[in-house]
């Protein structure tokens, strides 16, 4: 019981971890990447809080949404010839949009949840 509980922490605390990056770096100097990348790690971390709290599928929809935007924003912000800010941007948005794509798909194709392997 312990270790499933555990696998299922690893993609909530991940996240968490390339929010709280983003915000971090948020490439202070270049006013566009720097709001974006404060917003976007705020967003991606509050989903990751509340996943870690209570897993629910709309968290990783909007999870996706905003990895979707956090790939895409350096060309949709036109700040995509930052050299500093694009690449990594297109990583953190990637895994976090991969993340809650493989686990929406885990949760409608019939695999168990943490909840139903406590019951």
């Amino acid at each position: 019981m312990y270790s499933t509980w555990r696998k299922e922490l690893i993609p909530d605390v991940l996240n968490l971890l390339l929010g709280v990056g983003l915000f971090i770096l948020g490439f202070s100097g270049v006013r566009t990447p720097s709001w974006n990348a404060w917003g976007s790690g705020i967003a991606i971390a509050a989903l990751a809080l509340a996943a870690l709290t209570a897993f629910a599928e709309w968290e990783e929809w909007i999870a996706l949404a905003v990895g979707v935007w956090v790939t895409l924003s350096p060309w949709l912000m036109q700040f995509s010839n930052s050299a500093a800010a694009t690449p990594v941007h297109v990583i953190a948005g990637t895994v976090v949009a991969l993340i809650a794509a493989i686990r929406i798909w885990y949760t409608h194709s019939g695999h168990p949840q943490v909840s139903d392997s406590l019951r």
